[in-house]
């Protein structure tokens, strides 16, 4: 599959899911919960540290897109200092509207007539076609420092299983490094066909390169967690995956198409197989922990490194003092091409805790091993949120540029 451009770009699902987790039990109307982001995208925000670095790093392909070269260089071809969306204003009007709209009305059929006009098969039937999905999670209980805690992520095609598969591993990287092989050979959309549970939740050993690898997933995904003090907790990701996903902003609705569709194989007996109607394997790895007197939310960015970013600050995550510090913990990530290596490889931080024997683990399992100068963003952005004992807390990764707040 091609990285980037019109043939990356499946029917975007993120208004329908906004409306199905909505209809779970939102206090507030859709339009109200929209407002704020409507007024920012008329009125201007300020271009953050992490989306200069994105710019920087995908120039060329910005430049070669109208919608996106508008919206994120000046006239000199330098990044703004800040992004004025008014037609992404006028397409969160319309959604606040009649989200249905976005699949079945004025709205979608804008957005397919301009992706059709840069090349993309997607047809006003196929948006027509679309419904967001509500499944049960799959869970794992896992006993740790004398509590058991109950673990939930999703389903295929997300890589939730890859998660749950190392979640309290005593050899992390190991099982990782299993769960990776394991996740990129078995990982589909059960609308294909039977997907290996139990093969991507036990990391079984399949050989290397019998899956596939990705592009690097930098810059445009977001991990939103939250926790109420009655137990409600949601973790929620969002992505386009790629910076600036497909490198397409549709012009008349402002908005950014994803490349999702470049995880797909073009092998027709990978069950992650490119066909009509059916979801590319995700990265995504939202979770939720479930105990007697705490409930965690827990989610990251990090693309296919997800679930071993994850798996490194979940068990601590459960009773941590400071939340803070557990985040800005160096941690390791393990991958290829999608963290800008040629071979498998182990990526470490400095002072990552265990360093040494991480080293010797990596190279029994036929891993390069490198350090970064410093924290990275390919270690993941991870957002938490907490209620145990009655007591609320919640941290954002100094790797990203999100922020943390408990509200009375």
């Amino acid at each position: 599959m091609p990285f980037a451009g019109p043939q990356t770009v499946t029917v975007p699902g993120v208004v329908a899911g906004w409306a199905a987790i909505a209809e779970l039990g939102a206090c507030l109307p859709l339009a109200t919960l929209l407002a704020p982001a409507r007024a920012l995208a008329a009125g201007g925000v300020p271009v953050s540290p992490g989306l200069h670095r994105a710019i920087l790093g995908r120039t060329g392909d910005i430049r070669a897109d109208p919608g996106l070269r508008a919206l994120l260089l000046d006239a000199a071809g330098r990044p703004r200092d800040t992004l004025v969306q008014p037609q992404l204003a006028a397409t969160l009007d319309a959604i606040a509207t009649n989200w249905r709209s976005f699949y079945r009305g004025h709205l979608g059929h804008r957005l397919v007539a301009g992706l059709n006009a840069v090349g993309s098969p997607l047809s006003v039937a196929d948006f027509a076609a679309h419904r967001a999905e509500v499944s049960t999670p799959l869970h794992t209980a896992v006993t740790g420092a004398g509590r058991t805690m109950t673990w939930l992520a999703a389903p295929p095609p997300v890589q939730g299983a890859t998660f749950l598969g190392i979640a309290g591993s005593g050899d992390l990287l190991t099982d990782a490094r299993h769960a990776q092989l394991a996740r990129d050979a078995l990982l589909g959309d059960p609308r294909t066909g039977p997907v290996d549970l139990d093969g991507l939740m036990s990391g079984t050993p399949v050989p290397p390169g019998a899956g596939t690898d990705g592009p690097k997933p930098a810059g445009d995904t977001v991990a939103v967690t939250a926790v109420g003090d009655d137990g409600t907790a949601v973790t929620l990701i969002q992505s386009v995956f790629q910076s600036f996903g497909s490198g397409i902003l549709e012009p008349a609705t402002g908005i950014v198409l994803h490349n999702r569709g470049s995880s797909f194989s073009l092998d027709p007996d990978h069950p992650g197989r490119l066909a009509g109607g059916v979801r590319p394997p995700h990265t995504l790895c939202p979770t939720l922990a479930l105990g007697d007197d705490t409930v965690l939310a827990l989610g990251c960015q990090g693309g296919r490194s997800q679930p071993w970013i994850l798996a490194q600050v979940a068990g601590d995550a459960l009773g941590a003092d400071d939340p803070a510090a557990l985040l800005a913990r160096p941690r390791w990530i393990i991958g290829a091409r999608e963290i800008d290596r040629e071979v498998p490889t182990l990526l470490l931080e400095p002072g990552t805790p265990g360093a040494a024997e991480l080293e010797q683990t990596a190279r029994g399992l036929g891993l390069a091993v490198a350090y970064t100068a410093g924290p990275h963003d390919d270690a993941g952005h991870v957002q938490m949120a907490r209620l145990s004992g009655g007591i609320l807390a919640a941290a954002s990764d100094p790797r990203a540029d999100g922020l943390a707040a408990i509200l009375s």
